[in-house]
């Protein structure tokens, strides 16, 4: 029987629902679409970070949906995910390095709201002197 761990992962605005089964084959479902699909190449590390740190590339299966945000935003969601998913499988094994690398820590920076009487969040109008 396979053994299946859940973890919720967010950044920004994304949500991410990860699901990991360990002795698996080392695929990547996100959305159901493969993930050399899904993200460009460029984000597959970020993504790949907390089975590289662990040694669990290539070892376990993970399907995930993400919803909202970028693709940025979305592959830090799933990013964080797996880093909880792994946490629970083992804490006591994977906890430190995980912590280490601040991958368990969901990123509380977001977007700072825009201010009435200001261009953007912050950038005031053009001061005219006369």
């Amino acid at each position: 029987m396979e053994t299946k761990y859940y973890a919720t992962g967010k950044r920004k605005t994304s949500i991410s629902r990860v699901f990991l089964i360990l002795n698996g084959t080392g695929k990547i479902i996100v959305n159901n679409k493969s993930i050399e699909k899904y993200f460009p190449s460029y984000y597959l590390d970020t993504v790949y970070l907390p089975l590289k740190v662990t040694d669990l590339l290539g070892k376990v299966d993970i399907y995930c949906t993400v919803k909202g945000g970028g693709i940025k935003g979305q592959a830090e969601a799933i990013r964080h995910g797996i880093a909880r998913a792994i946490n629970s499988v083992d804490f006591e094994k994977f906890h430190k390095a995980l912590k280490q690398l601040k991958l368990l820590t969901r990123d509380p920076r977001v977007v700072e709201r825009k201010k009435y009487g200001l261009k953007k969040a912050r950038k005031a109008p053009q001061y005219s002197k006369r």
